[in-house]
């Protein structure tokens, strides 16, 4: 098998002789073959930028990338993103990208989780000891506060810099790569208490013409101002230049209640196009820095053949995202679904169904799926806590759909290794990375 991906290499550097070598194209082109680092096998779709450009891709699968040297950043779903400094061959050279196949899993840290010495600590320990091998880290959290220092003028402005959690996110960032720790950055979309304040006419309104808030008394914006985009795609950028290997957005959506009044008319229609629009500027701007997108949904939203009421809606989604992330926690789904009227009862079911049901309506491969998993107390029906057991049944439910890994939730970042499976120290994959200077 080795012999004949090396013939198939050495004819398409035959073929593209010509070309490389006509007159006014320089030698010193370099053919960029991105393949399985196991099998050695082509993967397609893979995205591969230099310098923050897109190098673009023949017919074959392969990529092109003129005479120059930089930084090469490859990422393709289901693996992990690879990063190397090339520089400018002196002749046609093929070079082959390995990537591993990857499979986040992972705990949350809030903005002051983060922050805390104690939970953050804790949290990297259950990563060297079990199976854990990421973190989802808030980056503008359920106040909208930014946990570091941001260069955005309007986050000072509203006031989302008072409190900093995290003193360098480069050097944090640096050192959980380092440890081999895939890293997603949190950011909370359209419940912005300090934005709508401070910012009145991007704020949701009551019928009245108040500024309308949530059950937890807190401002939304309105996700039809494009100046509420444009502010969380900087955050996104932002985020994406210090090195996160992920954006994920929550609260992308309209908030699950009647009573606001928006700048538009509140339509399923017109609902749908704000939150696929606003997906789908947020994947443009942040091509260049070749980040997977993630966004939060309703675990309903799996179920449901319209928007839930709050824009989001399948089909919509899928255009502008690299991995979707249904939050089947079983005390949310308060109406069951078909077959399991209290769905604390059947964690495995809830969330194997309810991603098998998402896969069937859309047709995506199951790794572009990652759920969010309850590692919390039930507040819907019985109170009981979810331990090792329940924690365990949603994680082989995960593992039998196929899904791109998992993540755990608890909103006050007390985790525990119940439920969990001892694991290798992840460390071990980061040896596998080619050196970065190549």
């Amino acid at each position: 098998m080795l012999l004949n991906r090396w013939y198939r290499e050495f004819k398409m550097i035959l073929f593209m002789m010509p070309f490389l070598l006509a007159p006014g194209q320089a030698a010193g082109y370099t053919i960029i073959r991105v393949v399985d680092f196991f099998t050695g096998e082509s993967i397609k779709g893979a995205l591969v930028t230099l310098n923050n450009g897109i190098v673009p891709a023949n017919g074959n699968d392969k990529f092109i990338e003129p005479s120059t040297g930089g930084k090469l950043r490859v990422r393709a779903h289901g693996y992990m993103i690879t990063e190397q400094i090339i520089t400018a061959p002196l002749i046609p050279t093929l070079r082959s990208i390995r990537l591993i196949p990857f499979n986040p899993k992972a705990l949350y840290l809030s903005f002051y989780g983060i922050g805390e010495r104690s939970l953050r600590e804790s949290a990297l320990k259950l990563i060297q000891e079990t199976e854990l091998n990421a973190l989802v880290i808030d980056v503008k959290g359920d106040r909208g506060m930014i946990s570091y220092k941001s260069s955005i003028p309007l986050a000072s402005e509203i006031g989302a810099q008072r409190i900093i959690t995290v003193k360098d996110i480069g050097g944090l960032i640096k050192s959980l790569k380092g440890k081999g720790i895939y890293t997603i950055a949190r950011i909370v979309v359209f419940k912005d208490n300090l934005l709508a304040l401070g910012k009145s006419d991007l704020a949701m309104r009551t019928q009245s013409g108040e500024i309308w808030r949530d059950r937890e008394n807190l401002a939304w914006v309105d996700p039809f101002k494009k100046e509420v985009w444009e502010y969380n795609i900087n955050i996104a950028v932002e985020a994406a230049q210090y090195g996160f290997d992920e954006i994920q957005f929550d609260y992308v959506r309209f908030p699950d209640a009647s009573a606001p009044r928006f700048s538009m008319a509140n339509t399923e229609e017109n609902r749908v196009r704000a939150i696929s629009g606003f997906l789908m500027e947020a994947k443009q701007r942040l091509i260049p820095y070749n980040v997977f997108l993630a966004a939060d949904i309703f675990g309903y939203v799996c179920w449901n053949f319209n928007d839930t009421f709050v824009g989001q809606r399948l089909d919509a989604l899928v255009p502008h995202l690299d991995y979707l992330s249904p939050m089947l926690y079983p005390s949310g789904f308060q109406y069951g679904i078909p077959g399991y009227r209290i769905p604390v009862e059947n964690p495995y079911e809830i969330v194997y169904l309810s991603l098998k049901r998402a896969q069937e309506r859309t047709n995506l491969p199951a790794i572009r799926f990652r759920p969010w998993l309850q590692a919390f107390r039930d507040y819907a029906f019985d109170r009981r806590p979810f331990n090792g057991k329940e924690i365990r049944d949603q994680i082989e439910a995960a593992g039998k759909f196929g899904s791109q890994g998992w993540m755990l939730w608890n909103p006050g970042n007390i985790y525990s290794a119940q439920g969990l499976k001892r694991g290798e120290p992840i460390g071990w994959l980061t040896s596998l990375v080619p050196h970065p200077k190549i």
